[in-house]
């Protein structure tokens, strides 16, 4: 049986698009620039803004990074894929991707559940605020959501890497664990337990952030401030959720009963996941959060000089935003 370091894996999901790469390569890289574009803007515009380093911006530019990360664990393979002649990944550059992008599941989840416990306390207790969201409870919140997510993506790279692996073909454009999971021809019990504790505590999760909108309608029914806090900060938070969870479903819906589909179709419920939440979440945001949207837009029509004057006394706070 041939050694897992030495195998190389032949990514099929793109066969079909072979006539058209050129035009499929331009449509990702302006995609994957503008992706980038919209977080590194969301994430610069709240670090340089002293009155924007409120613990809800600072899991904002979180989220974003994670976006980041997530797009990046795609876009670079995709790119290359399409303009080689065979779309093929190495064992290491497999588990590589794979541990992104289940990083950056499991962040962004998390990530989601710390923002909606930050609503749940600024809008519930008000008065209690300041002292329950702390500048040290905020960077515990952030290690433990990163280290969290790290953990449970190492894990699982760990399950996978101890199974042989008899077939080289993923009938996807890119890795994940349950194609090559499939791969194997050896007992795989293991590696379904931890999918199923994974996909019990991240279902907690969204169970845990539907409670808390529970008492954030509630709350907001009740004072006219507490409205305008729940439209302008929880109705992108909770769009941002279903937009990732309806990716993720339509994911796994492609990875189970997805076969038979057309290539394309099946290409894009497969990647919806990494594309469309890191795209759309920084132009919710940002077109929703006034003071976001408002920076933004000064930056922007500001005077190129008076900008760079900005960026560069910003920068010295930046330790602050992190």
């Amino acid at each position: 049986m041939q050694n897992n370091s030495e195998v190389v894996f032949v990514l099929q999901g793109l066969n079909d698009s072979l006539t058209n790469r050129q035009m499929y390569f331009a449509v990702a890289l302006m995609s994957y620039l503008f992706t980038i574009f919209v977080n590194l803007t969301l994430i610069v515009t709240v670090c340089l803004d002293k009155t924007l380093h409120e613990p809800i911006y600072i899991f904002l530019c979180s989220l974003c990074f994670n976006g980041i990360c997530g797009a990046s664990s795609f876009y670079p393979k995709l790119l290359h894929g399409l303009l080689a002649d065979s779309n093929v990944i190495t064992y290491a550059g497999c588990l590589t991707q794979m541990f992104v992008i289940y990083c950056y599941v499991f962040c962004e989840f998390t990530s989601l559940t710390v923002m909606a416990y930050d609503r749940y306390l600024a809008i519930c207790k008000p008065l209690q605020y300041p002292m329950l969201m702390s500048v040290q409870r905020v960077a515990l919140l952030l290690l433990l959501t990163w280290c969290f997510s790290l953990l449970e993506a190492i894990i699982g790279n760990i399950l996978t890497t101890r199974l042989p692996l008899c077939r080289r073909h993923i009938n996807q454009f890119f890795c994940t664990n349950w194609e090559v999971v499939k791969l194997s021809c050896s007992d795989t019990t293991g590696n379904n337990i931890y999918g199923f504790v994974l996909i019990f505590m991240h279902t907690s999760q969204t169970g845990l952030i539907l409670v808390s909108y529970t008492h954030l309608v509630r709350a907001s029914l009740r004072l006219a401030s507490n409205r305008k806090k729940f439209v302008q900060t929880c109705v992108p938070h909770l769009a941002t959720l279903l937009i990732f969870a309806s990716s993720l479903m339509f994911n796994s819906i492609y990875s189970r009963y997805g076969a038979g589909t057309l290539q394309a179709l099946q290409n894009l419920l497969a990647a919806e996941f990494l594309v469309v939440p890191p795209l759309i979440n920084p132009i919710i945001y940002g077109i929703n959060l006034h003071q976001i949207r408002s920076r933004i837009i000064h930056n922007f029509s500001h005077k190129p000089s008076n900008l760079i004057n900005t960026c560069l006394h910003g920068a010295l706070s930046l330790p602050v935003c992190l």
